[in-house]
């Protein structure tokens, strides 16, 4: 007995040990503001699902969340080193993933793309999964060519631009997902600028972009091409305001209508009426603006402003230039959806179909925002004692 209780004991504080180490070298600030949005987003997606049959959604949040923690923990133990070293399994694994959506995509009757996957009453969305090991394969080449002092040689821009282009071109033509296009290419340009890709590839990447754009344009579906002109040449396209426009002038009205306090959480007229079409989803920045009003618009920007930040600054401290681009990276994904989401909630931007990081209701949209904080969070607990002083 007394032999049972010592290993009992020993096993007791190294567990206790491990939990106090993770808790010194992770990232728990980072962690905390990400479980403050996420909740947050649960209190908003509650108030606007309670009386519908969508009620299920806060439930099913809470498990997804309780998921997130657990790849957070789990990416903050990975070395992401060493899962980079295998770039084109990863590569080859992204490719694979989207081009399921082929097959067994949905969402094109719903939102005009192919988004979803859907597994025995679970879906997943390929494009969220597929950011974060983007990132990581981006991060991997361009600090090759950049200790190999090739990073602005004209092959090691094509190949960069081979495996970008094969992934977006994934997204594209299979998933028809314009959004998730756009945020790929927002973080590639993001992360070779940091990585000091000289800026006439900057303007000759317009340029070629700026040609393919009719190209693309042709491909996307009427709907879709309605959705992307409408917000611009409103008078035209839709001049009543009750076609392609009508999601997007709800939601202004929605966050218009909250005035600076708001109308009071489960009391705002636009949203109660279930009138924006996925408010618990891609229009949520609309139920904190019409509930909660400025004040509570301003706290959802304000909280994903500060995860960008940290993710930014970690990546600075880690003295690690493959850590400093995934960071990079992941904070260009989590500043281009919140750019996207609030601007086409205001009706600034067409509406694509993005969600809000951690705030919209999504079970793949909280677990991989959670991974991928989980991979910043391991970044900053594997710190480099050189590698970014001649970065």
């Amino acid at each position: 007995m007394a032999i049972y209780m010592a290993k009992m004991s020993v096993i007791l504080k190294t567990v206790l040990k491990t939990i106090g180490r993770f808790f010194r070298d992770a990232d728990i600030f980072l962690l905390g503001v990400s479980l403050v949005s996420a909740i947050y987003g649960i209190v908003l997606i509650s108030s606007v699902t309670a009386n519908y049959a969508t009620s299920g959604h806060v439930a099913t949040q809470i498990r997804a969340l309780t998921l997130g923690l657990g790849f957070y923990i789990l990416f903050s133990y990975i070395d992401i080193d060493i899962i980079a070293e295998r770039k084109w399994l990863l590569f080859v694994f992204s490719l694979f993933f989207i081009l399921l959506l082929r097959f067994w995509g949905e969402g094109e009757e719903e939102w005009g793309n192919r988004a979803w996957l859907r597994f025995a009453g679970f879906g997943v969305q390929p494009a969220e999964v597929v950011k974060i090991t983007f990132a990581i394969i981006i991060s991997k080449m361009l600090v090759e060519f950049k200790e190999q002092k090739t990073l602005n040689s004209v092959v090691s821009i094509l190949q960069i631009l081979l495996v970008s282009g094969s992934i977006f071109g994934m997204i594209i033509f299979v998933s028809s997902d314009l959004g998730s296009a756009l945020i790929f290419i927002f973080m590639l340009a993001v992360m070779m600028f940091v990585a000091g890709v000289r800026l006439r590839w900057f303007a000759l990447g317009g340029i070629v972009v700026a040609a393919l754009s009719p190209l693309i344009f042709e491909l996307l579906s009427e709907r879709q091409q309605l959705r992307i002109l409408a917000p611009f040449f409103p008078n035209e396209y839709d001049p009543d305001r009750q076609g392609v426009l009508w999601q997007a002038n709800q939601s202004v009205r929605a966050i218009t209508g909250g005035g600076f306090r708001g109308q009071g959480l489960g009391q705002g007229e636009v949203t109660q009426a279930n009138i924006i079409p996925e408010q618990h989803n891609d229009f949520i920045f609309s139920v904190a603006g019409e509930e909660l009003g400025f004040v509570g618009a301003l706290a959802v920007i304000a909280l994903l402003i500060i995860i960008i930040i940290r993710c930014f600054y970690v990546g600075m401290k880690s003295n690690n230039p493959l850590g400093l681009l995934v960071c990079v990276g992941l904070a260009a994904k989590f500043m281009a959806q919140m750019l996207e989401n609030i601007g086409m909630c205001l009706g600034l931007l067409p509406v694509v179909g993005i969600n809000l990081p951690f705030f919209s209701y999504g079970g793949s949209s909280i677990v991989t925002s959670m991974a991928a904080i989980g991979i910043v969070s391991g970044v900053k607990m594997r710190p480099k004692p050189t590698g970014l002083k001649n970065y």
